[in-house]
């Protein structure tokens, strides 16, 4: 209740379910996306559970731009307890086919852009005196790569090992940095699948199903809640069970 969360990737998908949760449970919302009018629908969703929202087209992977919008939202809010880095983009196809505009880019927004948003907020948090940090990766960062091209499962690996370190570094600032790791979300992403695809998928799955992106964001909650004050470092799996570590 009426903390402040600042979440990338907000104006669709997990992050959209992620910050239309929050709100409902009474905090107020700092959105980036670069979808701009998927952040003007969020806000007047937020509006109407009677929360704030402070939303700004940014690219995350500028970090002159991720500067200015945090200093915009703490000015305005006073404070940011909550960060959930979520945005990312993807690549598919094989190696071979793989071009090196796009493993830059790739490593660039998902793991540059999570490092900006870090960068910029954490020191506001220590100021504050504590905060929380959660970091959507994915199962691709555990396994390798299964439907994507190998830049995404490598930036999600390695915001795996960011959290870790940074789990460590800030547990002196009273900052719990944690990560959840999905597989097979109804997403976007997961749209661009075949039928053949998304049945073998979903065949091995245990629980017999996709997740739902709502279900994603019950897990960032409960991570950035003060039902989890004594977990940090921790990288949890969502995936019906297909990963079991």
């Amino acid at each position: 209740m009426n903390q402040i969360a600042c979440i990338t990737g907000a104006a669709r998908g997990i992050g959209r379910a992620i910050a239309l949760l929050f709100a409902r449970e009474g905090a107020n919302i700092v959105a980036f996306d670069l979808d701009e009018l998927g952040l003007a629908s969020l806000a007047r969703e937020i509006e109407s559970l009677r929360r704030e929202a402070i939303t700004d087209r940014i690219d995350i992977a500028d970090f002159a731009q991720v500067t200015e919008s945090v200093g915009r939202a703490i000015m305005y809010f006073g404070k940011i307890d909550i960060l959930v880095n979520n945005a990312a983009i993807i690549r598919r196809g094989s190696f071979l086919d793989h071009t090196k505009e796009d493993w830059d880019l790739v490593l660039k927004v998902n793991l540059g852009g999570t490092f900006n948003c870090a960068k910029a907020i954490v020191p506001q948090m220590v100021k504050q005196g504590g905060g929380k940090i959660v970091n959507v990766t994915s199962i691709a960062g555990k396994v390798g790569d299964i439907t994507a091209a190998a830049s995404y499962g490598t930036s999600k690996g390695a915001i795996n090992t960011f959290t870790k370190s940074l789990a460590r570094d800030l547990a002196v600032h009273h900052i719990n940095v944690n990560a959840v790791a999905p597989h097979a979300i109804e997403t976007d992403m997961s749209k661009e699948w075949s039928d053949e695809k998304r049945r073998a998928v979903i065949a091995a799955i245990p629980l017999g199903r996709m997740g739902k992106p709502e279900e994603v964001a019950e897990a960032v909650a409960f991570l950035a809640s003060d039902a989890a004050t004594f977990i940090t470092g921790e990288i949890l799996d969502l995936n019906g069970g297909y990963l079991m570590d």
